[in-house]
């Protein structure tokens, strides 16, 4: 839960464009899908993914560290990783595992992105079902872990001599074609009135300088004793 009081007493610091702005954007975010970078080592690819999710509407975006600290460019990022909501597993442990599992409690079903023999292209995939997209690490692509505990295989269709992508432009590929068919189609894929209240509010504060020192203002002026 929020303060509502203090979430009106923020706005004042905003202009109505910028309000009017995060309002609309937020009505075309979604939870629907979300992505998982696995072991990600170049900071440009990460960066670039976190603007595509951003571009595409995508408010998730999780971060497995077993190997590899992940690290954002912020010229490659522009920004957009303000915007986005990041999960970080870089425990000691199994992350991956622990993401997955996370993630399958949320409804979602787990889709690895790979050249598989067994995957679905991705102009047959179904998107009205509530999905994971795994990208894995640069060189060797998803681990054993995520291909054992997938639920399904997706490959983009590719007639050339290469055989794979570079993960933030497949990323791209992807989201750009599965949120077009999402939002034709008659899945609920919007955020509710809960989590767009939840992200606006923490997207006003991204915004403020000092926001800590108005908010502690606020609460000082709150709690001053009242004249009678």
């Amino acid at each position: 839960m929020i303060d509502k009081k203090l979430l009106t007493y923020f706005e004042n610091y905003l202009t109505e464009k910028r309000k009017t702005t995060f309002k609309k954007v937020l009505d075309n975010r979604t939870r629907h899908f979300t992505l998982v970078l696995e072991d990600i080592y170049q900071p440009h690819n990460s960066s670039a993914v976190y603007r595509t999710c951003d571009i595409f509407g995508i408010q998730d975006l999780h971060i497995i560290e077993n190997r590899y600290i992940n690290r954002v460019s912020k010229y490659v990022a522009k920004g957009s990783q303000k915007w986005i909501t990041s999960h970080r597993y870089k425990n000691d442990g199994n992350n991956t595992k622990i993401c997955l599992d996370r993630l399958k409690v949320k409804g979602y079903q787990i889709i690895a992105t790979t050249p598989h023999t067994d995957s679905c292209l991705l102009q047959n995939f179904d998107v009205n079902k509530k999905t994971a997209f795994i990208f894995g690490s640069e060189a060797e692509g998803v681990s054993d872990i995520v291909k054992d505990n997938a639920d399904g295989f997706l490959k983009i269709p590719m007639v050339g001599f290469t055989e794979s992508l570079n993960i933030s432009a497949a990323a791209a590929i992807i989201l750009q074609h599965v949120t077009t068919k999402l939002r034709s189609s008659n899945s609920i894929w919007k955020l509710n009135n809960s989590e767009k209240e939840i992200i606006y509010f923490e997207w006003i504060k991204k915004t403020i300088k000092n926001v800590d020192k108005i908010e502690a203002h606020y609460h000082q002026e709150l709690n001053k004793p009242k004249d009678f």
